[in-house]
């Protein structure tokens, strides 16, 4: 997939196409059947299909003090539209210049004239342009102006009638550590991706050596409390993949910790040394809340639990 972050990139590397525009964040089941569309439309019509997205999130540069935390970093997102066959994403740099652009202008310069879209794929909320004034009516409008059609797909959600799937649906399950539908609605595992660092080696005093996330990592964390889970190392071929893990959120309070941490434990691998290692974290299941032991023989009593659960829930 061909991944242009400038508009002149855009311009020079781009050919007639069908484009789709959102922050596409956790790349939900959702967000899946937009770029569905778009790939099956691309490949009817002979057109690149191509995502357009923003960089940062703009709820970070027009609301940073509010803006909820991001599902997926950025990496992780343009590896995810690469596997539902995006032959391209324009990463659009997102600020308050930016912002300014009319819906007719931002659709002209970045649709039409860098894109060359043929038809353009979007769901019934679609806002965009200067305080989200263009909506789907304004789309079809610029559509008849521009030369391009409108494709609408219908919202999807839960099967009972309850919430669509959204971004915001995804985040309150992650808050709540409810990792099952997590993975219903991503069709997926949730994911974190960081460089392993050095702890406070309590967890290799105890017997159970933990990889220690960064506190830069991407990804939304999620709730606090011990979870069934993956790690894979990255570039570390298919020995790595997949590694069965018990996954540690919170802030230690046996130790009276005050930073909140990640911490995955690797289960049947000893000896591995992933200091300075980049890693992805997927989270199968929750295990139980984060509590405070008496003493550190009811501590380790309940970690040996922690991996036997871990790893009959893994196989």
């Amino acid at each position: 997939m061909k991944v242009w972050r400038h508009l002149s990139e855009a311009r020079e590397g781009s050919r007639p196409s069908v484009v789709t525009i959102g922050n596409f964040d956790g790349v939900h089941r959702g967000h899946q059947s937009v770029l569905d569309t778009v790939v099956s439309v691309a490949n009817a019509r002979g057109l690149a299909s191509v995502v357009v997205t923003f960089d940062p999130h703009p709820a970070y540069v027009h609301r940073p003090q509010e803006a909820a935390p991001l599902l997926t970093g950025q990496k992780d997102k343009l590896e995810l539209l690469q596997e539902q066959g995006i032959d391209a994403t324009f990463v659009v740099p997102y600020n308050l210049e930016f912002a300014q652009h009319t819906p007719e202008a931002f659709i002209r310069t970045y649709i039409v004239e860098a894109l060359h879209a043929r038809t353009v794929v979007i769901g019934q909320d679609v806002r965009f342009g200067r305080g989200n004034s263009g909506d789907l009516t304004t789309l079809k409008s610029l559509g008849e102006t521009y030369g391009f059609d409108v494709v609408v797909v219908d919202d999807f959600g839960f099967p009972d009638g309850g919430h669509r799937w959204s971004s915001s649906v995804v985040r309150q399950l992650v808050y709540g550590g409810e990792m099952g539908a997590v993975t219903q609605l991503l069709g997926r595992q949730h994911r974190m991706r960081g460089i392993v660092v050095h702890g406070d080696a309590r967890g290799r005093d105890l017997g159970f050596p933990t990889a220690n996330m960064s506190a830069d990592s991407s990804g939304m964390v999620p709730a606090d409390g011990v979870y069934a889970g993956w790690v894979t190392v990255v570039g570390g071929g298919e020995e790595f993949e997949h590694l069965p893990a018990a996954v540690s959120i919170g802030t230690n309070p046996t130790f009276d910790g005050q930073e909140r941490r990640v911490e995955a434990y690797v289960i049947d691998r000893d000896g591995l040394d992933l200091y300075g290692k980049e890693i992805i974290v997927e989270f199968v299941d929750r295990l139980r809340p984060t509590i405070a032991f008496d003493n550190m023989e009811s501590l380790v009593t309940q970690m040996h639990d922690d991996v036997a659960r871990a790893r009959e829930i893994l196989n």
